[in-house]
């Protein structure tokens, strides 16, 4: 590897791929890069690698959505988990805990939207990661397999109008994405 150049010919969609495969790689090493020097320079464990980053504006969705936009709001959807279990889930538990009589409520569990996402095998995230490992995986082949396997989810759908896209309905709503784009 690295030894020689390989030189291939491309039409215009596969050239456009790779220099967003490239652009994406460039930017996730470049922000590791910034990561690590930040943290040095305020003093963190060399054996740590950890930037925490809030979307203060919560969840949001375009016109087009895209892998980062799925990124943005499957961060969302664990911002919303870790809220739930830490408010609900606790205060309930203190509650008891001080024998302070309440009506306990019913509140949001987002599990299942959050399992659809992450969870392996079969999670959207887990299904792209393994369609970037296939010689000759698409984003084509991977909606495919995606609505294949959630068809029947209660918080997927795929949207019949439009080709490549998919439909996740979030904790804060249904959001459209553009498989093609990823």
């Amino acid at each position: 590897p690295g030894e020689r150049a390989i030189r291939m010919a491309n039409g215009v969609p596969a050239a456009v791929q790779s220099r967003d495969a490239l652009a994406r790689h460039l930017y996730h090493a470049i922000f590791g890069h910034i990561v690590e020097k930040t943290n040095r320079s305020i003093g963190f464990r060399d054996d740590a690698l950890f930037c925490g980053v809030l979307d203060i504006f919560g969840f949001e969705f375009f016109e087009t959505n895209t892998f980062e936009q799925l990124c943005i709001n499957f961060t969302n959807e664990l911002l919303q988990q870790f809220f739930n279990s830490f408010i609900f889930e606790n205060e309930t538990a203190l509650y008891r805990a001080e024998g302070i009589s309440w009506n306990e409520l019913d509140f949001p569990n987002n599990a299942t939207i959050v399992d659809l996402l992450q969870k392996s095998p079969n999670g959207i995230f887990q299904m792209l990661d393994e369609e970037c490992f296939v010689i000759g995986g698409t984003s084509g082949s991977w909606h495919r397999k995606l609505v294949r396997t959630h068809e029947n989810h209660s918080r997927f759908a795929q949207a019949l109008t439009e080709k490549e896209v998919f439909v996740v309905y979030h904790f804060a709503g249904p959001v459209t994405y553009s498989a093609g784009a990823f």
